[in-house]
């Protein structure tokens, strides 16, 4: 951070400079930066200390940093910049936060940067796909000037930085600090695992959850963040404090923690604990690639002494109903009856209304979640047909909206591919580029009106797995998501084609035509499929009911 002399300054020259206005991600790099968290570094990096980041962990000059930073641009503006220049950096709303030097501008090795970081170049796992196909392919290194912080305006008395963090235990006297990292909600079973910690280690606690970005699934961090300071009066006094931290989850595993290790090291913790297990987790994305929290202990031990913050692996803890207490599974004598509940199960109870068990969780905390997360059948949705031109989703999307407006209770807006092409996308052609910016658009709609509490039927063609897996985690943060792959067959779909784009497609008329001269990518996660070469309209809508009556959305119709 500059004087105030230097920033008026930078402000002043600023106004010759490219500049870039950073995304959610970008912003909690930068304030990391800013605030010292991310200490020892000054900046973006470059070719120089990307490459022995992912090789090795350590920048070119020894120091340990086991993910890269950089900072991604269009090209646009990477053809703007030269070593020796400066970009401003701003906020969504273009407010100057920092400026860069410029040293270099150049193209990362995203898909060898893709393997060395997460073991796998598999686009189901949610760092691989924003490192791939979320990050732009450019980079621009160089030290960064900071103006001011990325403004907040939730939980400000919170939000201490690290230099703050550091005076304040200073002052407390706390000599020994415990930090627990979490993105999920935090239980009975949780507290009992922090509360042993600390116990063993003679050290306070500092609870610092993640509200940098709300991953898919998780509740929103203003939720999160109330159910946190309801768990605090739980706590012994003057063991623990509360604190946000604005890091940006990656799906690194192991060298993640090993990264938050170094951001916790410098907001004054000696011990990191991390919940990897997901048992603190109530809205998890079940299925996502984990890793296990072995892998992170090893690699932790193996820079111990480059680290200097001790690892503490999370421990299970179960509840034993006779004595009305956590213990860890070890502990449990043998005519000892556990009681478990998994987040799935939780979630379910959240989905019917029903109660969540005091011996799991907190009242008031039970209270937020139910607050946050209506029944199934308050909820707003999704339905997004996927499938080739011509095979039908635009009739039973039609027929849908008609079904679900007798039902009543929530209004229905229909987002299909030609209509939303008309009123939402018209400059756009159909190159690659343009078709993914237009489902991600359709996605961004969907969301907010399933928000809202009401109802989105999408029917574009879709055919890439990595966008549409985006408009999933898109929507499913605010309702429920549905997806249906009309899976006709493409000799049917081409046989009922009224306008005869197929035939222009495969006379080299239409280039890049789904099915013809692009791929169509089969979804793997499809909720339900139809083939409406073998049944009517009325049928394929009455599957999608019948799937939205099973899961709770809707009631299902008198007498039937």
């Amino acid at each position: 951070m500059v004087t105030d002399g230097r920033a008026a300054a930078i402000r002043e020259q600023s106004r010759d400079w490219p500049s870039v206005d950073l995304g959610p991600r970008q912003l909690c790099d930068l304030e990391l930066l800013l605030n010292g968290g991310y200490s020892p570094l000054e900046g973006y990096m470059g070719s120089a200390d990307h490459d022995p980041v992912c090789d090795t962990s350590h920048l070119a000059n020894g120091v340990l940093w086991p993910l890269p930073l950089t900072l991604d641009v269009s090209k646009e503006t990477a053809e703007s910049l030269s070593p020796g220049g400066h970009l401003a950096l701003r906020d969504g709303e273009g407010v100057m936060l920092a400026a860069l030097k410029v040293d270099e501008v150049w193209r990362p090795d995203r898909a060898a940067g893709a393997r060395a970081l997460f073991g796998t170049d598999d686009v189901s796992h949610p760092g691989v796909q924003q490192h791939l196909h979320r990050t732009r392919e450019f980079a621009v290194a160089g030290r960064v000037e900071g103006i001011q912080l990325p403004v907040h305006y939730d939980y400000r008395e919170l939000r201490l930085t690290p230099r703050e963090l550091r005076r304040k235990f200073s002052r407390l006297g706390w000599r020994k600090v415990i930090a627990f990292q979490t993105h999920r909600t935090v239980h009975r079973a949780q507290l009992a695992m922090m509360t042993e910690a600390a116990g063993e280690a003679g050290a306070n606690l500092l609870l610092h959850p993640v509200v940098g970005l709300d991953q898919p699934g998780d509740a929103d961090h203003y939720t999160r963040v109330r159910c946190y300071q309801e768990l605090m009066p739980h706590f012994a006094s003057f063991v623990a404090r509360l604190n946000l931290c604005p890091i940006a989850p990656r799906g690194g595993g192991p060298r993640e923690a090993v990264l938050q290790a170094i951001v916790h090291k410098n907001y004054g913790c000696t011990h990191l604990l991390v919940d990897f297990d997901g048992s603190g987790s109530v809205l998890e994305n079940p299925g996502a690639p984990t890793y296990s929290d072995d892998e992170a202990r090893e690699l932790m031990a193996r820079h111990a002494d480059e680290l200097g913050v001790e690892w503490i692996p999370a421990r299970e803890m179960v509840y034993l109903e006779d004595r009305r207490r956590f213990v860890t599974p070890e502990d449990v004598p043998g005519d000892g009856r556990v009681l478990r509940l998994t987040a799935e199960e939780v979630r379910r109870r959240l989905d019917d209304g029903r109660e969540i068990p005091d011996w799991y969780t907190f009242p008031l905390v039970a209270r937020e979640l139910q607050r946050r997360h209506p029944v199934r059948g308050s909820q707003g949705f999704t339905v997004f047909f996927t499938g080739l031109s011509g095979s039908g989703k635009s009739t039973i999307a039609n027929a849908l909206r008609v079904k679900l407006l007798e039902v009543g209770g929530r209004g229905v807006t229909l987002l299909d591919g030609d209509l939303v092409r008309l009123n939402l996308s018209s400059e756009l052609g159909f190159s690659k580029a343009h078709r993914d910016l237009n489902i991600r658009r359709i996605g961004f709609v969907a969301s907010e009106i399933t928000r809202a509490g009401g109802v989105a039927i999408c029917a574009p063609i879709a055919p890439y797995d990595v966008v549409r897996r985006e408009v999933r985690e898109m929507v499913a943060p605010c309702g429920g998501f549905v997806l249906v792959h009309v899976a006709t067959p493409l000799e049917v779909c081409e046989a009922r084609d009224r306008k005869g784009m197929y035939a222009k497609a495969r006379a080299g008329i239409i280039k890049e035509f789904t099915g013809i001269s692009d791929p169509y990518e089969v979804p793997a996660d499809a909720d339900v499929m139809i083939d409406t070469s073998n049944m009517t309209p009325t049928e394929a809508t009455r599957e999608v009911l019948f799937f939205l009556e099973r899961q709770g959305y809707i009631a299902a119709p008198d007498g039937e």
